[in-house]
C-alpha cells in the first residue's frame, strides 16, 4: 500500500479517550535533539495483511526494515517490536545484534506509533504520549495505537498525556526549544477535532519542552500523513535546517507548492537553510514514490540515509549530510519499498535518549 493513497485498509478502530491532564507538568520536560547520544533505537516489524496484502511486497518491506535495523545495530542497540508469533520470521532477516520484544505491531512506522521520550530536569526519562490514531483513522491501528504505552510500561516509565492525537513524524524539533510542523498534519479534524491551532501549538510546546514553533500550511488530504514535515525539512542543529526541494518545481503539484512555502517561512524566521535537490532519476517510476533525502536517521556515530540510484544527487545528499553531521559515518541504503509506501528511514525509527 502507498501512504499517498487515502484508502482505509481495514477500517477505523475507534479513538482512544484523551485528557489534557498532565500537560502543564510536561512543560518541565524536553525532548533531546536526535543527534544527542541514544540508549537505543526502537523499530516495528510490519506484518498486517490488510495493510500489506501482497506477500511479495510485504517480504520486501520487512527486508528493508531489517536492513535499516541491522545497519543501526552496528552503531547502537536496536529493539524491534513484534508479536511473539512473528519473532521467528523476523529473526531470519535480523542481525543477532537486534533485540526482539513481544509487543504486537501492524505496520512499520515507529516514528508515528512509537514512544516519544522526554527528559526532566533531574535527568529522568518519561514518555510524552501523542496518541497515534492511524493518521486520522485511515489505516487499521488496533495494535499500533497501543505501542507507546506498552513500551513505557515495559521500561517502567511514566506516560505523560499530551492531549493530542497525531504523530511525531508530523513535528520536527531541534532539541533547543524550536519546533516546525505543517498545519495539515495537526490542525485537522481527523486528529484533533475542534482544537484551534493556538491550543495545538501550546500542547506540542509543552509535550516537547520547547519554546517556539514555526508553522507552514502543508497539504490536506493528498496523502495518508497529510504531509509530514520529516520528509521535507530537518533541523541539523540550533537554527540550522536541511531541506529537500525540487530543482524545477511543478506549480500544479500541491506538495511542491507547500515545500516552497515552508522554505519561505523558514527563511523569514532567519534560519540557516541548505537546500538539496530531489533525485532527478530513481529506480521506482511511480508518481507517488517518495524520494526524500531528508528522511534520514541520526544514531550514535552515524547517519542512516536513503540512496535512490541517481549518482549525482545521491552524492550531493551524502556530502550535505557529511557537512551537517561531521565525524559521523554516512551509511546509505536502498529502501525503495518504504518510498513506495510514502515514507523513509526516519519514519521507521524512534530514538531513546541516553542518560
Amino acid at each position: 500500500m502507498n501512504r499517498r493513497n487515502l484508502l482505509a485498509t481495514g477500517g477505523a478502530t475507534g479513538l482512544v479517550a484523551l485528557s489534557g491532564q498532565g500537560i502543564a507538568e510536561a512543560g518541565s520536560y524536553r525532548v533531546p535533539s536526535e543527534e544527542s547520544r541514544h540508549d537505543r533505537t526502537f523499530m516495528q516489524w510490519p506484518v498486517n495483511r490488510q495493510v500489506h496484502p501482497d506477500p511479495v511486497f510485504l517480504d520486501m518491506a520487512q527486508q528493508a526494515i531489517a536492513d535499516i535495523a541491522n545497519s543501526i545495530a552496528e552503531f547502537e542497540p536496536v529493539t524491534m517490536l513484534a508479536d511473539k508469533a512473528d519473532h521467528r520470521g523476523a529473526r531470519r532477516k535480523l542481525s543477532e545484534r537486534v533485540e526482539l520484544w513481544d509487543i504486537p505491531t501492524e505496520d512499520l512506522w515507529c516514528r508515528d506509533a512509537g514512544p516519544v521520550f522526554v527528559v526532566n530536569d533531574a535527568g529522568e526519562l518519561s514518555v510524552t504520549h501523542i496518541q497515534f490514531n492511524g493518521w486520522g483513522e485511515k489505516q487499521v491501528n488496533a495494535r499500533d495505537l497501543k505501542i507507546a504505552a506498552r513500551v513505557a510500561e515495559r521500561l517502567g516509565l511514566r506516560l505523560v498525556p499530551s492531549g493530542l492525537r497525531g504523530e511525531a513524524g508530523g513535528v520536527e524539533q531541534d532539541g533547543h526549544g524550536l519546533l516546525l510542523a505543517h498545519e495539515s498534519s495537526w490542525v485537522n479534524d481527523n486528529r484533533n477535532p475542534g482544537l484551534p491551532r493556538d491550543e495545538i501549538e501550546a500542547r506540542l510546546l509543552a509535550a516537547y519542552g520547547a519554546e517556539r514553533m514555526i508553522w507552514s500550511e502543508g497539504v490536506w488530504g493528498e496523502d495518508i500523513t497529510d504531509y509530514h514535515i520529516d520528509s521535507l525539512a530537518r533541523f541539523t542543529g540550533p537554527g540550522r535546517v536541511l531541506i529537500n526541494l525540487p530543482d524545477e518545481p511543478d506549480m500544479n503539484d500541491p506538495f511542491h507548492l507547500a515545500a516552497l512555502d515552508t522554505y519561505d517561512r523558514l527563511e523569514a524566521e532567519g534560519l540557516e537553510i541548505e537546500a538539496i535537490p530531489e533525485p532527478y532519476r530513481h529506480r521506482v517510476k511511480s508518481v507517488d514514490f517518495v524520494a526524500s533525502y531528508a528522511n534520514y536517521y541520526v544514531c550514535n556515530g552515524a547517519v542512516i540515509a536513503a540512496q535512490f540510484g541517481d549518482p549525482e544527487t545521491d552524492d550531493i545528499a551524502r556530502d550535505a549530510l557529511s557537512r551537517h553531521y561531521p565525524g559521523r559515518d554516512i551509511v546509505t541504503l536502498d529502501v525503495d519499498p518504504l518510498g513506495e509506501m510514502g515514507g523513509g528511514i526516519h519514519c521507521a525509527t524512534q530514538q531513546m535518549p541516553a542518560l
